[in-house]
């Protein structure tokens, strides 16, 4: 790694940084050291506990959580950012349109962009500026994809405190934002780590979960929360983990929608984060008839991209099973000869809930082909 080459007052550094982020979209930036977090032992009894589910690449990297230094080499400070997202809020009138064949996607999807992309474009440009500012000086950016402990680091440099449902919240912005990370060789002026929890004795998040996936305050069992199960699973759910996803295809928002803090929340001014109409409540039939290619078409670059046709189609199915109707019953059983084994065995867990004869006929006659055992069990407890 080169040293840089010129010195420059920390002081002056961090507010140079600060307001370049600012410019560029994040609402909240706060500097901290890059020593290990505080939460790496709690992060690793989580691990211990099998909360992560099938994430297996958390615990594959488990000593980098711990030490800054195998993200960046030299590593000494953090500029941990927030930014934005919430937009507007779902039209009642819409959000009734769910019970007839639509299903709901988590608001930070509801855009045109990968809040991925969006995020690292900026952070390209501070550590940039870094660089220009402090010759030789060493950066990265991070936006949730490296082994960071991101809400551990912000709440370090200031920017809020870990709520009960395990998301950082802010009195000013609450959890409707995206964190990212700038990590440094550079020494930067340090915030004050925030200290106090605001959450008090309040119960809503996690008396709200759809599938009680809080094992107590604080603490997530991931394989139970819907954001977990629809975005990062790749088997099938359990039966009562389907039946709990309701409209839920993408993510869930229901422990940030109920927080008190969540009530005064900034509206974003990021355009790439502008709600698409059709995103949310989102057509559940339409998203069945869509093949690999009219898939890719529709949600290259989306966050909808990362569990893929295959997560998004079986989602889908197990939403159309929870809120039955005429449309989704033709939509399963066109479904049910899917060429993707998992969407077959979702849309066959799906017509088990629908009392129509049509339902029962397309389960046997499917029965009679299907090759894959897991598709089969599923149609045979349909049938049941």
């Amino acid at each position: 790694m080169t040293a840089a080459t010129t010195e420059v007052d920390p002081r002056s550094l961090t507010a140079r940084l600060k307001t370049a982020a600012r410019e560029l979209g994040f609402s909240l930036a706060g500097a901290c050291a890059a020593a290990s977090p505080p939460g790496i032992e709690r992060f690793r009894e989580w691990l211990r506990r099998g909360y992560a589910g099938e994430m297996h690449y958390l615990a594959e990297r488990e000593a980098a959580y711990a030490d800054a230094n195998l993200v960046l080499p030299g590593v000494r400070s953090v500029l941990m950012l927030a930014m934005d997202y919430r937009t507007t809020e779902p039209a009642e009138a819409e959000l009734a349109k769910v019970a007839a064949g639509h299903g709901r996607v988590a608001r930070y999807a509801w855009g045109s962009r990968d809040y991925h992309d969006v995020i690292r474009e900026r952070l390209h440009k501070l550590a940039d500026l870094l660089r220009e500012i402090v010759p030789g000086a060493s950066a990265r950016g991070v936006v949730d994809t490296a082994p960071l402990l991101e809400r551990q680091f912000a709440q370090r440099a200031g920017l809020g405190w870990l709520g009960k449902n395990t998301l950082l919240l802010n009195k000013s912005h609450g959890s409707w934002f995206f964190l990212a990370a700038l990590l440094t060789d550079q020494q930067l002026d340090y915030d004050a780590e925030h200290e106090t929890d605001h959450c008090g004795t309040c119960r809503a998040c996690l008396d709200a979960c759809p599938t009680q996936a809080f094992v107590e305050p604080y603490v997530l069992d991931a394989r139970r929360c819907l954001s977990y199960t629809t975005i990062e699973q790749r088997s099938l759910p359990e039966s009562e983990l389907r039946a709990a996803h309701d409209p839920w295809i993408f993510g869930c928002d229901v422990c940030q929608e109920v927080c008190p803090w969540n009530h005064r929340a900034p509206v974003s001014s990021e355009t790439a984060f502008e709600p698409i109409a059709e995103n949310d409540p989102i057509d559940l039939v339409e998203l069945l008839s869509l093949d690999e290619a009219a898939f890719r078409q529709r949600f290259a670059g989306t966050p909808l991209a990362r569990p893929g046709r295959t997560g998004v189609l079986r989602s889908a199915a197990f939403a159309l099973g929870n809120r039955p109707c005429r449309e989704g019953l033709a939509a399963l059983i066109k479904s049910l000869d899917d060429n993707d084994p998992l969407i077959r065995a979702a849309s066959a867990w799906a017509l088990g809930r629908y009392d129509e004869n049509d339902a029962r006929s397309a389960l046997q006659t499917r029965a009679a082909i299907e090759s894959v055992s897991e598709v089969r069990q599923e149609i045979t407890a349909s049938l049941d």
